[in-house]
């Protein structure tokens, strides 16, 4: 009993993919086109990530609540430039209990516009700012081409939603929201990422600017795994998000909003996975450790499963498995727990016991090189420094994979070549029409200009004019 080999990156990064997300049984497609069920092992995932996000938002002072799925389109109407930027994507009710509605009803596609509606309501002098707000939602936005996790018709994610009394105060929340996502991506995920500024052709609309974190996939391309948005006065005007200021004057409310999806579970198949399957970063991963017991005789099952069940007992601190199935071999767990990308798998047969010594592979260092043999004694504490230095070499590794696939282009034609199998990083003097020309002629749209950069003096990667910032380039999901 064996299971099929996943078809290389090398040879058909896009087909490893939607094989791999089956196979280790994060998800499955639906039946409706564009949509999937994500089943528990892909769920579980997701709980972590969304734990590790929510503790960072609540220790910033955000709480949680919820808002309806249906909106009113009068809503989105309100804000011209939003409803122009959904309207390709919306899913609109118009028939509700057999009747035809007086009023279509978006499916939400973002919450901007009925979450404004209720601050209006809410908000009514500065003693009622800021406002900081965060919800765990599914959206619906109708994509024509889609794929599991990146881009499907109906997507999880949380979307804050906050209200401040000045502008300053409301890119001083963009810019917290941003840093604590890079935070996230880091440390927890083990997923490098690069945090700056969006183009406006590349904005949230209705947005006044828009940051996000982009992170370079093991095929090169760039994945946007985060946004931030400062929305400046724009929605608080079309909803009347009006407040009392500290001299009786009316003001209107400077808003942000921000988000991550399961587009992120994406990220992490996509940054740290290899041929044999997935590999989790050990802080979200579902299964952090799974026991594999090996005995041949009923008597050495005995003597193995004693063991097994006191070491998982001191293993509380950990989400460990033991696979006790005795319908297939330990070679068949092995690849099993490989393909699902578990990141130790600690083997324990009757010479062990005998020696008191465990057998742990490390499943980022395939074959004997990254198997270490440890004592019972403290193994908690062990495994603990093994799991950090366990997610340390994931964040190095794909730190240099990112690095050694930016370049920085001497003339345009240099940077058309590299954006077919790299990021370019050049400077742009920010005129949407170079912006589009690049992207018709490559395919490379901008991912962000990097907040950490000084300004400096350029040329323009196509038009040669004068340019005072570099951008990343490239070809994205």
């Amino acid at each position: 009993m064996s299971e099929e080999k996943l078809p290389k990156q090398s040879e058909n990064f896009s087909e490893w993919y939607n094989q791999l997300i089956q196979r280790a049984e994060l998800a499955d497609y639906a039946p409706v086109r564009g949509c999937m069920v994500v089943r528990p092992y892909g769920w579980a995932l997701w709980e972590n990530i969304q734990k590790a996000l929510d503790s960072r938002f609540k220790q910033t002072g955000h709480v949680n609540a919820a808002f309806p799925m249906f909106i009113p389109m009068s809503f989105l109407e309100k804000e011209k430039e939003h409803v122009e930027g959904f309207s390709p994507e919306l899913a609109i009710v118009t028939i509700g209990g057999g009747q035809t509605l007086e009023e279509p009803l978006v499916v939400r596609p973002t919450s901007e516009t009925i979450i404004g509606h209720m601050y209006s309501k809410w908000i009514k002098s500065y003693r009622d700012l800021p406002v900081l707000i965060n919800q765990w939602a599914n959206v619906v936005r109708w994509e024509m081409r889609t794929r599991m996790f990146l881009r499907t018709l109906e997507f999880y994610w949380q979307e804050g939603h906050t209200a401040h009394e000045t502008a300053e105060e409301a890119e001083e929340e963009t810019l917290k929201i941003l840093k604590l996502y890079t935070d996230f991506a880091v440390n927890e995920a083990a997923v490098p990422v690069i945090p700056g500024v969006k183009s406006n052709a590349e904005k949230f609309a209705g947005a006044k600017h828009s940051y996000s974190i982009e992170a370079m996939m093991l095929d090169t391309k760039a994945l946007q795994s985060g946004t931030s948005h400062n929305l400046g006065q724009n929605f608080a005007k079309a909803f009347e998000i009006q407040y009392l200021d500290r001299n009786n004057e009316l003001q209107y409310a400077w808003t942000t909003s921000w988000g991550v999806s399961t587009r992120f579970v994406g990220a992490i198949i996509m940054t740290h996975g290899d041929d044999q399957g997935l590999i989790m970063p050990p802080r979200l991963a579902p299964i952090q450790i799974v026991i594999v017991p090996i005995f041949r005789t009923d008597e050495d099952r005995f003597k193995v499963m004693d063991v097994v069940r006191k070491i998982e007992s001191n293993l509380s601190q950990f989400r460990v498995k033991v696979d006790d199935r005795d319908n297939v071999s330990p070679g068949f767990k092995f690849n099993h727990w490989e393909l699902r990308g578990v990141p130790l798998r600690i083997e324990i047969g009757p010479r062990d016991v005998d020696n008191q010594t465990v057998v742990v592979a490390q499943r980022d260092t395939p074959g004997k090189s990254g198997k270490l043999f440890l004592s019972m004694e403290n193994l908690a504490d062990q495994l603990t420094n093994i799991l950090d230095e366990f997610h340390n070499r994931l964040l190095q590794k794909a730190i240099d994979f990112r690095d050694s696939h930016i370049f920085e282009p001497k003339d345009y034609e240099d940077f058309q070549e590299i954006v077919q199998n790299g990021w370019a990083y050049s400077y742009w003097c920010g005129d949407a029409a170079c912006e589009t020309a690049i992207k018709n002629e490559t395919k490379a749209t901008t991912r962000c200009s990097p907040l950490d950069q000084e300004k400096s003096n350029g040329n323009c990667i196509f038009c040669g004019k004068p340019a005072e910032y570099k951008t990343y380039f490239a070809k994205a999901y």
